[in-house]
């Protein structure tokens, strides 16, 4: 690598650390940026891993996963109702859920008439930033 390549490099990874959380989260302000930017990285596709904003989803659930882990830790709920407890940490609706399922799929899983598929927990997983193991 060339002196140049080092300072595109250098320069690009500026602009990320500036843009999103990749040092780590370290205050209720910057854990709630974060999450926001997160959302927007979902919504803009990153949720999908052959999409080039899955590596900032990535980045910035770990970051929100490791603030959370230290300072939000998750109750151990039945799947539902961590569904229930995520979706009113991030001020979510069911309609804010599409690639769940419908309102009434989501309905039923909040209210333990119906489990969670591993498609589901995948996506729900990242969405959140939580291991896939708190929906077990």
């Amino acid at each position: 690598m060339g002196a140049f390549d080092l300072q595109d490099i250098q320069a690009h990874c500026a602009a990320l650390c500036a843009a999103l959380p990749l040092a780590g989260i370290h205050s209720e302000q910057e854990y709630a940026q974060a999450i926001e930017q997160l959302d927007a990285l979902l919504d803009a596709g990153g949720a999908d891993e052959s999409h080039p904003l899955a590596l900032a989803v990535h980045q910035v659930g770990e970051a929100i996963a490791a603030y959370e882990a230290e300072h939000h830790p998750l109750p151990e709920l039945p799947p539902g109702a961590m569904l229930r407890h995520l979706m009113d940490q991030h001020d979510l609706k069911q309609r804010d859920l599409p690639e769940i399922g419908s309102q009434g799929v989501i309905s039923e899983i909040l209210a333990g008439k119906r489990t969670l598929n591993a498609r589901q927990i995948g996506l729900l997983a990242k969405r959140f930033g939580v291991a896939e193991g708190v929906f077990f």
